[in-house]
């Protein structure tokens, strides 16, 4: 089967990514307007692009509604986020906050998190996470013409990192059934970590 993207409608396209491109890690994003006001919201078109300098990018897409979301419009006001982790601890409050409020209403107060104080930025943290990437904007690419389905990559530099004590080992290595991570699926459908499986990289052939 072969499919051409022109072919397909909006929905379709979408469709198909989230059920093909999976598991999906979450960006549970805290940002901050330029009067005050916080919002929270998860973000799974998401991933690492580099650890020198450490930089994450997460993708808000314009929904049907046609309304850029709050996230992106307070990140390009203010510069700065937090990349929150969400896990099998937090995933019930982070669902209530892909809620669509009013630009003024806050998921924290909605779903009844706990702003926590950053260090190097004055967008707070989302206290009951076990992960927190403090970031500031380096960098906004929109893709698209602007209309729904459209979207745009925020990259953003990491400039400190809060993480739980009982998940992290010296040197880096960070302890899987202490963290319990999440991914997301298509529709309603999450999955847990829960089964592994293992493969040593092979070396080249010998005399390459």
């Amino acid at each position: 089967m072969i499919i051409h993207p022109g072919e397909l409608t909006q929905k379709e396209r979408y469709k198909l990514f989230i059920g093909t491109i999976l598991p999906r890690p979450i960006a549970w994003v805290s940002s901050m307007s330029v009067d005050g006001f916080l919002n929270a919201a998860p973000f799974s078109f998401f991933t690492v692009v580099a650890t020198a300098p450490m930089t994450l990018v997460f993708c808000p897409q314009i929904p049907a509604t046609g309304r850029v979301k709050d996230t992106l419009r307070n990140v390009e006001a203010t510069g700065q986020f937090v990349i929150n982790v969400t896990n099998e601890e937090t995933a019930q409050v982070m669902n209530l906050t892909a809620t669509t409020l009013a630009p003024n209403d806050s998921e924290f107060e909605w779903a009844g998190l706990t702003p926590a104080p950053s260090k190097t930025i004055a967008v707070p943290r989302i206290a009951e996470t076990p992960v927190s990437y403090e970031c500031v904007l380096r960098q906004v690419v929109p893709v698209g013409d602007g209309s729904p389905g459209s979207g745009a990559a925020v990259f953003g530099e990491v400039q400190c990192i809060h993480i739980r004590e009982d998940l992290y080992d010296e040197g880096g290595y960070v302890k899987l059934d202490a963290l319990k991570p999440i991914g997301r699926l298509a529709g309603a459908g999450y999955t847990r970590v829960t089964d592994l499986f293992f493969m040593e990289r092979v070396p080249p052939p010998e005399g390459q």
